[in-house]
């Protein structure tokens, strides 16, 4: 069995209450779960505006605000519940070793990396959707006579194949393989592979998307460029992102793999405090924290932000007036396809 091990397994009974987390950590706690509460509340309040308006376009503008509302809920959970140590439900504010049914609070513990996991991954599903619907349109197009599959399907195969992963996780710590450092090192080295395809497909994706626009536009007549530059918004904030987020995850990986080659325990790593931020002593846990989570907050204003701007009415004309008339598509997907057979992406 592989068992990440930590030197601070478990508190010494005699160690006073307000030592599990600092103050700024425990602010930091709520005020980021308020956050996450407030985007939630946000996307609730599309989703009821969305049914209210009714048209073809409900469901995927459902999809998109239950993703975020679902992602919102789990993370202020995670944070208000389990993190800001209201509760007190973890040996400690910074991760412990603890193996499945060794301890009495291993099943807090257990739950505390579950909820984060699934915050992740139905953050991911976000853009997920947003690139199954873009290979869809652009096989569409670049491949007129191609059996396409439904995006929905396809985007549900995806997702039930992470959450797989994760249940595997989740089965290899009950089954003692490994503690609950292991489920940490297994999902961030998971995202980190999830994050640099998501950089990979909404590079190529787009590049390929706002061609297609720009065709479609100079054949009807009529401009794209909103389109378009919803399209880079999409794309600059996703790979921003993403990168980030695959930087820090495999920076995360790389330095728990390498102090436990070099000591046999990962304390060092999350209880170190040398970081300094706003004149506090930060731990590599709080500054992963912190940087992680925030800039989860920041993607998930701007997605609000963009679905909004692209489901107003005077743009959906536009939506309307470049894929209205058989013959300008037919004749938009010989055009795109010709067009770009020189430079095939």
């Amino acid at each position: 069995m592989y068992t990440i091990q930590n030197s601070t397994f478990a508190p010494s009974q005699d160690q006073p209450g307000n030592e599990y987390e600092t103050s700024f950590e425990y602010h930091c706690s709520i005020v980021l779960g308020v956050a996450f509460l407030c985007t939630m509340f946000i996307a609730l309040k599309r989703i009821v505006y969305s049914h209210a308006q009714g048209g073809t376009e409900t469901t995927v503008v459902t999809a998109f605000y239950s993703l975020i509302l679902i992602t919102s809920a789990l993370r202020g959970v995670w944070f208000l519940v389990f993190t800001s140590g209201l509760l007190k439900l973890q040996v400690s504010y910074e991760p412990s070793a603890i193996m499945a049914f060794s301890h009495k609070q291993w099943l807090c513990t257990f739950l505390h990396d579950l909820f984060q996991s699934l915050g992740s991954i139905s953050l991911f599903s976000i853009f997920i959707l947003i690139l199954v619907f873009w290979a869809d349109i652009l096989k569409k197009y670049f491949e007129p006579g191609a059996k396409r599959n439904k995006p929905m399907a396809t985007f549900q195969s995806l997702v039930i194949c992470l959450i797989l992963i994760e249940i595997a996780n989740c089965s290899f710590f009950l089954w003692g393989f490994y503690s609950s450092e292991g489920m940490i090192l297994a999902n961030a080295s998971l995202l980190a592979i999830v994050s640099i395809v998501c950089v990979w497909q909404i590079t190529t994706f787009s590049n390929q998307f706002r061609t297609v626009l720009k065709t479609l536009g100079a054949i009807n007549q009529v401009s794209t460029e909103s389109q378009v530059k919803r399209i880079v918004w999409i794309t600059v904030t996703g790979n921003i992102f993403f990168v980030m987020r695959a930087f820090m995850e495999t920076w995360f990986a790389a330095i728990l793999i390498i102090s436990y080659q070099k000591h046999g325990k990962v304390d060092e790593v999350f209880n170190s405090n040398s970081w300094v931020m706003m004149g506090k002593q930060l731990s590599s846990w709080d500054v992963y924290v912190l940087s992680k989570h925030w800039s989860e907050v920041a993607i998930l204003c701007l997605m609000l932000y963009i679905l909004q701007s692209r489901f107003t009415s005077s743009r959906r004309k536009d939506y309307e007036r470049v894929d209205g008339g058989t013959e300008n598509i037919q004749e938009a997907k010989i055009n795109v396809k010709t067009g770009l057979s020189s430079n095939p992406v």
